[in-house]
């Protein structure tokens, strides 16, 4: 039992449980603010191109007491297409940043003069002609 607990231990305190737990808290606050800017911003707009439908109520009435919503899966699939095109366009801007931010720190290469190059043709083709 004290080696199962002192593996257990060392499981937790690993890296990658920590990287893990810090991320889906990271998540579930990332989950907060898509969901506001989809349902808040997003889905009115797109409420407005189509009308002021809401799908949510559409179904099938097959006796008195089962029905089929359909409307619902409408209306889910519709969110989902949101939230997925708003996560997308976060991710590229971040990535967009995140390559700004590497173009910045590579070291600019110095451009080299013909007379550097034709040079060094000619030294390529004396270290040739040694060989030979």
């Amino acid at each position: 039992m004290k080696k199962f607990i002192k593996e257990f231990k060392a499981f937790i305190a690993r890296g990658n449980v920590m990287d893990l737990a810090v991320g889906m808290i990271v998540g579930s606050a990332f989950t907060a603010i898509v969901n506001s800017l989809v349902n808040d911003m997003v889905m009115p707009f797109i409420g407005w191109l189509i009308g002021g439908m809401d799908f949510s109520d559409l179904k099938i009435q097959l006796n008195e007491e089962a029905a089929i919503y359909y409307g619902q899966f409408i209306q889910n699939v519709i969110s989902f297409l949101a939230i997925s095109f708003v996560v997308f366009c976060m991710i590229k801007a971040i990535n967009r940043l995140h390559s700004k931010k590497e173009e910045e720190k590579k070291p600019e290469v110095p451009k080299v003069s013909d007379e550097v190059k034709l040079l060094t043709e000619i030294r390529d083709l004396l270290k040739e002609t040694e060989k030979e």
